[in-house]
């Protein structure tokens, strides 16, 4: 199997590419040249210099592949434009498809995210619940997915969509300041905490991407890639705590006073490029339920996660603590 990942320098890609890399697939990478032109360690895996916007580089890097796995993606940044988030969250992937289709790939898998489905009102969500997009990153991953529908209709390339929730694990620096936060008793719940918050640990997550690049009957559906656990954020707290060997904070406070002060941190800061201290979204981590059903992927690639809670969180706090974060 030839295959080519996009995001190969970040936190799943990589963790994709070195995974199959190891296993003995043909892994290309398409990767920008770093600012000092050191490539980026990626045992195993052959590097094209190349940008998602940058459809001669596609091509380039598409000949001879079987599957494209596009893990790329710009998250949430400070300061940059909502033109920049859709050239890369959806503008790009119809970019990708075009590419595959004239490289004869037979598969794309685009990553998507579960943030698609907003605040889920009735948990679990399956793939089928409502749309509710609640930022510019959510936005443009929900229209990468219709893209990537149109281009896979016009051109042939079979599509699947893969939709995680809440990856962590050694290499993740997003759970960070929620992982060091509650390790130094300084994570404190806004709300009552009863919102569900659903993790995966990221070599689940891998083997999920995997089956849908591979799996037949998978083109041209959506799955939601997430763990076997469904956890309250009270429990999840409890549990990183418990594994980090302290105390779990008790203190919860109300959640509206500290969404105002982020509104207004960010109404100040955004139009400055400067990274606001305090974000709504941070907030909001808070106060909405993300808790889903995996039962599609169940049935239709046999994806069975094989990482418990406890046991993902025990591996990424131990990343941490090796790095000195703790």
């Amino acid at each position: 199997m030839r295959v080519l990942v996009t995001g190969a320098t970040g936190f799943t890609g990589g963790h994709l590419a070195r995974t199959l890399a190891a296993r003995g697939y043909l892994v290309r990478a398409l990767v920008r040249r770093p600012v000092n032109g050191r490539p980026t360690e990626l045992p195993g895996v052959e590097q094209i210099d190349g940008d998602l916007r940058d459809a001669d580089s596609l091509r380039r890097a598409a000949r001879g592949v079987d599957v494209i796995y596009n893990i790329a993606a710009l998250y949430r940044q400070a300061g940059l434009r909502d033109d920049v988030y859709r050239a890369v969250n959806a503008e790009a992937v119809g970019t990708i498809i075009d590419a595959a289709a004239a490289a004869d790939v037979r598969r794309v898998v685009h990553c998507s995210t579960v943030g698609v489905h907003g605040d889920v009102e009735h948990p679990p969500a399956n793939e089928d619940a409502p749309f509710r997009p609640g930022d510019i990153y959510q936005d443009t991953k929900l229209e990468g997915e219709r893209i990537a529908r149109e281009h896979s209709e016009r051109t042939g390339v079979e599509v699947v969509i893969a939709r995680p929730s809440g990856i962590h694990g050694p290499g993740d620096r997003r759970l960070l300041k929620l992982f060091r936060g509650v390790a130094r008793r300084r994570f404190i719940i806004f709300g009552d905490g009863r919102i569900f918050y659903h993790l995966t640990y990221i070599d689940d997550v891998v083997e999920g991407l995997r089956l849908c690049g591979e799996v037949p009957q998978a083109a041209g559906r959506s799955y939601i890639i997430a763990g076997a656990e469904v956890r309250t954020l009270n429990e999840v707290v409890a549990i990183v705590a418990d594994e980090a060997g302290v105390e779990a904070h008790r203190l919860h406070l109300p959640a509206w006073p500290l969404w105002l002060a982020g509104a207004a941190c960010e109404a100040v800061c955004s139009p400055l490029g400067i990274e606001p201290p305090l974000y709504r979204r941070r907030v909001e981590f808070f106060t909405k339920s993300r808790a889903f059903d995996i039962s599609r992927a169940r049935a239709e690639l046999d994806y069975a996660p094989a990482v418990g809670l406890r046991e993902g969180i025990r591996r990424t706090l131990a990343w941490y603590r090796a790095q000195g974060w703790l």
